[in-house]
Order: structure tokens, then sequence, then C-alpha cells
């Protein structure tokens, strides 16, 4: 038999999971649900194949030279696996995005129009080199009732590999649709460019990652891409804010993990609170519009 192409096998991933988007979109919430459960317990029964294979990914990445930042990023250990199983039961407890009534207005004639949330149908998502973002962007695919296809940075090739088999294995014994989660896992990054020519396979594609991701998959994708922006993540400190508080949120804000995208960037003080002046007791003016960073009570960084 002739050897699958890079060009096959990205087009039988994303095809297997147009075939499965169908059904997908027909499951219940409380059928999505069970499926996350599943791929939430899978997680952690398989945690020790996760990080046994994120162990090549981490090798073959000293080898290279890698910075230890970006070996943060791309290192797994029981804990992180199990931060990775525990977002996944938080979106069970999320309510079922799907159904819901938007808009809803009657013309003139007495027609009615509503719009109500669907799923999309194949989602492809890009992104670099931290495998958490797998197990992440599968499960809010799935449930939004969308079939995902994920490429992942070469870099955690391996870790990917076997975290998108466990969730799909997990999610198909749970009764999904078989081909509900894909991973591109191939070294060739043509195989990034190959998703993004899938016009009418993929219904959307989402880079997740830098601004040279981001600008790459804008301007090569045939796909509709949803752009995101790269972030600069704010700490604003009101002149009123506890300084116990403030201090411990930032400190976490940004040293928690300082390779994340998500760490903060920019601390901002009120120049009352700079100077150790007591809080006036008058409603502020201010009104911060920069997503801040984690609270203080937060037990594991957000999903990023």
């Amino acid at each position: 038999m002739e050897r699958e192409t890079v060009r096959d096998q990205v087009r039988r991933i994303a095809e297997e999971a147009r075939a499965a988007s169908g059904a997908l979109a027909q499951t219940s919430a409380d059928e999505r649900n069970g499926a996350l459960a599943s791929m939430a317990a899978a997680l952690r029964s398989h945690a020790a194949a996760i990080v046994e294979a994120n162990g090549c990914d981490m090798d073959a990445a000293r080898k290279a030279g890698t910075k230890e930042g970006l070996l943060d990023r791309l290192m797994l250990d029981e804990g992180r696996v199990e931060a990775m199983a525990a977002a996944l039961e938080d979106l069970v407890a999320l309510p079922d995005p799907l159904g819901a009534v938007q808009q809803k207005r009657t013309l003139e004639s007495g027609i009615e129009l509503q719009r109500v949330s669907v799923p999309l149908g194949v989602v492809a998502v890009v992104y670099e080199a931290r495998p958490n973002v797998t197990a992440d962007a599968a499960g809010i695919c799935l449930k939004s009732g969308n079939a995902a296809v994920l490429r992942g940075g070469s870099m955690a090739a391996a870790s990917n590999e076997v975290i998108a088999r466990v969730l799909h294995e997990a999610a198909v014994e749970a009764g999904m649709p078989r081909g509900c989660i894909g991973a591109v896992t191939l070294a060739d990054r043509a195989a990034a460019d190959e998703l993004m020519q899938l016009h009418g396979v993929v219904d959307a594609l989402i880079p997740r990652g830098g601004a040279g991701l981001i600008r790459h998959c804008v301007e090569t994708s045939k796909v509709p891409v949803i752009e995101t922006g790269t972030g600069n993540c704010h700490v604003y400190v009101h002149e009123s804010a506890d300084y116990d508080k403030a201090r411990a949120i930032i400190v976490n804000a940004k040293c928690r993990r300082l390779g994340v995208c998500n760490a903060a960037e920019t601390l901002l003080v009120d120049e009352a609170a700079a100077a150790g002046r007591k809080p006036t007791g008058r409603p502020s003016t201010l009104r911060p519009t920069w997503p801040c960073a984690w609270s203080a009570a937060s037990t594991r960084p957000s999903a990023t």
C-alpha cells in the first residue's frame, strides 16, 4: 500500500471529523457532559503514559537547545495532567451553549424570527508548544457540539498524539461519534498549511499562539479564521484596594508560571495607591476595561 502523503493524511482526519459533526450536533447536553466526564477520567487513568510521551518531547527539546521558558510551557507532570482533567470537569458544570435563543422578534407579517445558537460544524485549532491546549480545545469543541481537528506544535507531537488518542477513545466509548476529535501530529510544517486549505471540509479555524502564528493563519488560510489577539495582560491596583490582597494577586499573576500567555505583563497602580494614601470612600470613576490576571484564590491558571 502506498504511503499516505501529508495532504492525504490531513484531509482524511478532517473528513472523518466532518462525517462525525452531523451526529455530534444532534447529541444532548447530558450526553456531551457525560463524554467530557469520561474524558477527564481517561486523562487521569492514562496520566503515566501521557507524562512518558511528554518526556520524549522534553528530551528532544532540550537537545535542540530550547529555552527554559518554552520548556516550562511544554512540560507535563501528574499535577498538570490533573489540571487538564479538572478543566474538562469545569466545562461539565457550564450551561449548555446550544439551543439558546439569543434574539427574537416578530415581523409585521406575523412571522417570528429567532437567532438560536448552533454548532459551527468542524473547528480546527492551530496552536504551539503547550500540550494541555489539546485537552482544552477538544473539550470546548465537544461541549459546543463541534468536531475538532487539532494541530499542535511539532515540539509537543508525542504528547499531543497520546492526549488526543486518549480523549477520542473515551469520547467514543461514551457514545460520541468516531472522528469527533482528530489530531494532526505530523512533524512536517506543511501539515498546518494543508489544514488551512480545506475550505468546505473545515468550517472555522482558530489560531492560538503568538502574533506570527496568527498572522500566518490569517494570510494563508482559505478556511474562515476566528482571529484572536496576542494579549497584553494587565493588573490594575485601585486606590481602595486591600494591600495584602493586591500584593498576592500581583505575585500570583506573574510568578505562578512565567511562560504562559496569560501571565501579567503590565502593572498599573493608581497614583493614590502608589503614594500610600488611604481610600477616600468615594466611588471611583476609573473603570479598567482590560483583562486582569487570575485571582489570588485561583487554584490553577486559566486555560490558555
